[in-house]
């Protein structure tokens, strides 16, 4: 199926490996350019060579740290300048460290918030006047399930990913006229590096094993998700077939969300 993002110009977060990286070579395989975002240098560029090499599309790194306001800045005048417009701005990077709340003091909120929430304010705000000035604009934001459906010790995500959530919401309000959506997706178990960082134990391959039969005993479809399945939700609603999408969150999570709303 063709998504018709053929020329489109992508802003990727997070993309030197995982869901960004894989939401970025889907969104090039579908004919965009794309910009990819992450504070480490040498797997940024990594990354953006291999999918140059598997998509033919082009692709510049942009190292940067998306809690600094200049980085954010930076980011958005450095696509500017290259491809001359943004389309489609995907906010996705890590997450704050795990702990219980009571342990956290006011720099770990407030390094979670510019991580989680405040990139986010402000790469929408940069990127939405440029979007509107070319009549399209898809945003997507990457959380998590447990933004939706809390774990204790998640407390720091949780909390500044529902503020995203909110946000999002409320962009969508305000900028549905100009032909721009915002929507959040809200990944589940994901075959990545922090899953094994989150869930798993320090027992070599028995360990690792045992993590993983807990984790799929608690997922209705028996698996973990891969990351290629998230990025295949960015690309939807990245494309013009989403047009009439916007100010949703999805959980994507093989149906672990056990809730009917």
């Amino acid at each position: 199926m063709d998504l018709q993002l053929h020329g489109r110009i992508a802003v990727v977060g997070g993309a030197s490996e995982g869901i960004g990286f894989a939401c970025a070579r889907l969104l090039a395989r579908e004919g965009a350019d794309v910009a990819i975002v992450a504070r480490r240098k040498e797997p940024l560029d990594d990354a953006a060579r291999r999918i140059s090499v598997d998509t033919g599309r082009n692709v510049i790194a942009i190292a940067a740290d998306i809690r600094r306001p200049e980085d954010c800045t930076r980011i958005v005048e450095t696509v500017t300048g290259e491809f001359g417009r943004i389309d489609v701005l995907v906010n996705n990077d890590g997450a704050p460290p795990l702990g219980l709340l009571q342990e956290f003091d006011d720099a770990a909120w407030d390094k979670a918030v510019q991580q989680n929430l405040m990139s986010v304010v402000r790469l929408s705000r940069l990127a939405v006047p440029v979007m509107r000035e070319h009549g399209f604009g898809r945003i997507v934001n990457i959380t998590a399930l447990s933004t939706l459906q809390p774990i204790a010790r998640f407390g720091l995500s949780v909390a500044t990913w529902a503020g995203v959530i909110g946000f999002a919401k409320t962009l969508s309000l305000e900028v549905a006229a100009d032909r721009i959506t915002v929507n959040t997706i809200c990944p589940g178990r994901i075959a990545t590096g922090r899953l094994a960082k989150v869930f798993g134990k320090d027992a070599g391959d028995d360990g690792d094993a045992e993590m993983m039969a807990r984790i799929t005993r608690e997922i209705p479809m028996g698996r973990v998700g891969d990351p290629d399945e998230i990025a295949g939700m960015v690309a939807f609603l990245a494309s013009p077939y989403a047009a009439y999408v916007t100010g949703s969150t999805f959980h994507v999570d093989g149906g672990r969300r056990a809730s009917l709303l």
